[in-house]
């Protein structure tokens, strides 16, 4: 059985948390991805792209799009 992502109300999913916008840093703390597949999955040529938005030379990832990505791009098996 699979959730639709309209189904998840990630406001509510995320409004006890302090943070939404992760460093690379705390993204690979909390979901695993290391800082060399992390820019390797920015690269516009990549298979799947990890959204991100960049605030001058610093990278973020909001952890709302990111759960979203992880969502659209999980394997049925």
């Amino acid at each position: 059985m699979s959730i639709g992502l309209e189904e998840v109300d990630y406001a509510q999913k995320y409004a006890k948390l302090a943070k939404r916008w992760l460093s690379p840093s705390e993204l690979f703390e909390e979901y695993g991805f290391s800082k060399s597949t992390q820019s390797k999955m920015r690269q516009r040529n990549s298979a799947s792209t990890l959204p991100f938005s960049k605030v001058g030379k610093y990278v973020r990832y909001d952890r709302i799009a990111i759960d979203k990505w992880l969502e659209e791009h999980k394997i049925q098996g």
